[in-house]
């Protein structure tokens, strides 16, 4: 199965960002934290989601999908034991379930996860905080956790983890006393968790910095919670809608968030209007690499929230091409991601992949359609931007991996007028 995209588009209209993914995989994790049911909104219908479900089901939760991005979960069966190898290959957040499962049956034993291939993501920095809780942890080719019991305790992250923060959390919400947890990630998804739980009855300080204190209570009941949008998807169409000279308005934006995204794409030449909740993203951009003082190469990084957000690096290498001047992408988390490029360079961008974390673009270059193959999420999603930019017919296999992050993104882009068909594979 593969997409077929017919290039250059000339999109409009509106767009309304699905429900963060990278909340809605922990928000799913703690929900095996309550005791009663628990009623999630705006709950993206994508892969990693169905895996998490599956997931859960499989130690004893109870869950039903009612339509529109409604899940219920009833957690009051979960027992425990050794999670799916298969499915936990299948996704990195899987490692998000040993929080919970140790604070509420006092052992799991968890196979290794599974995630995008773009370097090596270490696991130190989730054991390092159980640990710390009050967990014993075995490594062989599976993980053992046990605890008798979880106190709080002091705890500082050797690095500002975004799963490694709410895998903390998670632990930390129920354990007996209070914990602080310093240089955590501060991440929207990290903030949206929080406020879940609360609502749930936890007792966390310090929502949206990197220090939290987080007070255990005794239990957590049943909530309701709607799950916020993606800025990550926001951040996509942007890009999309820049690099297309489409004018395009997104909905449902919280402007919190906006400010690092904003920051960032204005170095590539591109402005965005805030009006309330929507976010105006004009025709016809000018698209000039802002230079920096002295006249000299700017470069664009990311970093922990709130600087710009490593998931959206992609994004920027492939808008960037189509930009006047020369700019210095710079990956600084994650040393495979940038490995795509060579799939913007056949598609006829100038790109100078400078080692694993930096690549120079020299803009505006004129793509070209191809036949790629989508490596991860969000370079898979960068190709499909660089396809509906070209010009001619661009196909993109393993999509398999895109609609893990973006969903039914074929539909709603085919609703602002993109051409593009979802083809099935001939058997």
């Amino acid at each position: 199965m593969h997409y077929r995209i017919e290039g250059p588009a000339r999109l409009g209209g509106r767009f309304k960002p699905a429900g963060n993914k990278n909340a809605a995989l922990p928000i799913l994790a703690g929900s095996l934290l309550a005791d009663d049911l628990v009623v999630l909104e705006n709950v993206p219908d994508i892969r990693d989601v169905r895996t998490m479900i599956e997931l859960m089901e499989s130690v004893g939760a109870t869950t039903t999908w009612e339509g529109g991005g409604r899940v219920v979960v009833d957690p009051r069966g979960v027992a425990g034991g050794e999670l799916d190898a298969d499915l936990s290959r299948k996704i990195r957040a899987s490692i998000l379930l040993a929080g919970p499962l140790l604070a509420r049956t006092g052992s799991i034993m968890l196979p290794p996860p599974g995630g995008d291939v773009i370097g090596r993501r270490r696991l130190d920095t989730h054991f390092l905080a159980l640990g710390k809780l009050g967990a014993e942890v075995e490594a062989g080719d599976r993980y053992e956790l046990r605890t008798r019991r979880l106190l709080g305790a002091d705890i500082f992250l050797d690095e500002p983890s975004v799963t490694g923060t709410e895998n903390a959390i998670l632990a930390a919400v129920t354990a007996e006393g209070t914990t602080r947890l310093r240089n955590a990630a501060a991440e929207p998804h990290v903030q949206d968790l929080c406020s879940f739980l609360v609502s749930m009855g936890a007792e966390i300080e310090g929502i949206g910095s990197h220090g939290l204190v987080i007070h255990g209570v005794d239990r957590l009941g049943g909530t309701s919670h709607r799950i916020g949008a993606d800025h990550i998807e926001i951040g996509s169409i942007i890009g999309l809608a820049a690099m297309t000279g489409s004018e395009l308005v997104i909905e449902d934006v919280e402007a919190t968030h906006m400010d690092p995204l904003r920051i960032g794409f204005e170095r590539l030449g591109i402005v965005c209007d805030l009006k309330g909740t929507d976010l105006h993203v004009p025709a016809d951009q000018s698209l000039e690499i802002e230079a920096d003082l002295g006249d000299q190469v700017p470069s664009l990084g990311d970093g922990p929230w709130p600087a710009f957000p490593a998931d959206l690096m992609s994004i920027a290498l492939v808008v960037a091409t189509r930009c006047r001047g020369t700019i210095l992408i710079h990956e600084k988390m994650f040393e495979s991601r940038m490995y795509f490029a060579d799939k913007v360079i056949a598609m006829g961008g100038r790109v100078i992949l400078c080692d694993p974390h930096r690549a120079v673009v020299v803009g505006p270059s004129h793509l070209r359609g191809s036949t790629v193959e989508s490596p991860d999420i969000r370079a898979g999603m960068a190709l499909l931007i660089a396809a509906l930019a070209a010009d001619g017919t661009s196909r993109i296999h393993n999509i398999g991996q895109i609609e893990r992050g973006y969903e039914r993104i074929d539909e709603r882009l085919r609703a602002l007028g993109a051409n593009i068909e979802r083809v099935e594979a001939r058997s």
